[in-house]
C-alpha cells in the first residue's frame, strides 16, 4: 500500500480534503502536524515519518513549509513540492527572474533600494505603480502608487517596518486587467482546471474579496502555466496569470502550497483526487 504523510501546520479545508481523497482511494495517509513535532537534523536518529513513500508538504508558513522540506529531505523522504520550488518561489523577485530566463512573459518589474531609486523606477514604468513585498501572499501589504507623493508615503511606512526585507522595494507596473485574472493550477504536466478571480477593486484575490468562477483553459493557457511551474521547478503549483490588453497572458506570480477551496467550489473539479492520484503515480514509478 501506498503510504503519504501530509505535513502541515494549520489544518485548513484543503488539507483534510485531500486527506479524504486519500482514503476514498484506500491509500495510507498520515497527517503530521510540523508544530506538534521535533525534527532532528542528523545524528542517526530515527525517521520521523517513519517508512512514508512520499511526503506532500502543504505547511502555510512558507519558512516552515521550507526548512522542514529541507530537514525532511536529507532524511531521504521525497517531498512534493521539493526544496527548491518551495525557495523560489518564497521569493518573489527570484520567481520573476526564473520565469524571464526561461522566456514566460511577466509584467515590467524592477528593485529599488531606496526611494530614490524607487522614484527612478516610477518615472521610467509611469504611474500608477505597484509596491510589493519580496515575499508573502494573499495580497498582504501590496500597495499602489498613484503619485509620487503616494509612493514617497508607501515606502516611507514600509522602511518603518522591523523586517528588513521591506527595506527592498518589489515594484510593477498596474497591468490594466479586465476586472480580473486567472488562478490555473498545474499537476504534474497537465493544468487540468483554472478559475477567474473577479473583483472591482484591482487586487483580485480572493482572500481579498475576489470571487472565484469557472475559468476555460485554452491550449495557450494550459502551456503557459506548465512551463511556469516547471521554470520553478514545481511539480503541484498555482500559476497567476494576468490578461493584458496588448501582450495576452503574463505570468504574475506562482504558489508552490496553492489554496484551492474556492475552485473546488465553483468548478466541481476534484483537484484533491487529482493531487493524490499524483502522489501514487509517483510512488509507483
Amino acid at each position: 500500500m501506498v503510504r503519504i504523510a501530509l505535513v502541515y501546520d494549520v489544518a485548513r479545508w484543503e488539507e483534510k480534503a485531500l486527506i479524504k481523497a486519500a482514503m476514498s482511494r484506500s491509500v495510507y495517509i498520515e497527517p503530521i502536524h510540523l508544530k506538534s513535532i521535533p525534527l532532528y537534523i542528523g545524528n542517526g536518529l530515527q525517521r520521523p515519518l517513519g517508512d512514508a513513500d512520499i511526503v506532500l508538504q502543504r505547511s502555510l508558513s512558507h519558512s516552515i513549509a521550507l526548512e522542514s522540506t529541507v530537514i525532511l529531505e536529507s532524511l531521504g523522504y521525497r517531498v512534493v513540492n521539493n526544496s527548491t520550488a518551495i525557495a523560489l518561489v518564497h521569493d518573489k523577485i527570484w520567481t520573476l527572474c526564473r520565469l524571464l530566463q526561461h522566456r514566460i512573459p511577466i509584467p515590467q518589474s524592477a528593485v529599488a533600494f531606496s526611494e530614490e531609486a524607487g522614484r527612478k523606477v516610477a518615472e521610467n514604468l509611469g504611474y500608477p505603480i505597484v509596491i510589493k513585498p519580496v515575499n508573502g501572499s494573499w495580497g498582504r501589504l501590496v500597495s499602489l502608487a498613484e503619485n509620487s507623493e503616494a509612493l514617497r508615503t508607501i515606502i516611507e511606512h514600509r522602511s518603518y517596518i522591523p523586517n528588513p526585507t521591506f527595506r527592498i522595494h518589489l515594484m510593477q507596473e498596474f497591468v490594466k486587467k479586465p476586472g480580473r485574472d486567472i488562478r490555473i493550477f498545474v499537476v504534474g504536466e497537465e493544468a487540468p482546471v483554472a478559475i477567474y478571480r473577479v473583483s472591482n477593486h484591482w487586487i483580485t484575490n480572493t482572500a481579498r474579496g475576489g470571487k472565484a468562477v469557472p475559468a476555460p483553459i485554452s491550449s495557450e493557457l494550459e502551456d503557459l502555466a506548465i512551463r511556469a511551474a516547471k521554470a520553478v521547478n514545481a511539480e503541484i503549483a498555482g500559476i497567476d496569470v494576468f490578461e493584458d490588453p496588448r501582450r495576452g497572458y503574463i505570468v504574475n506570480e506562482v504558489n508552490a502550497v496553492p489554496d484551492f477551496k474556492n475552485t473546488v467550489a465553483v468548478t466541481g473539479y476534484d483537484l484533491p483526487g487529482k493531487i493524490i492520484d499524483y502522489l501514487i503515480e509517483q510512488v509507483k514509478r
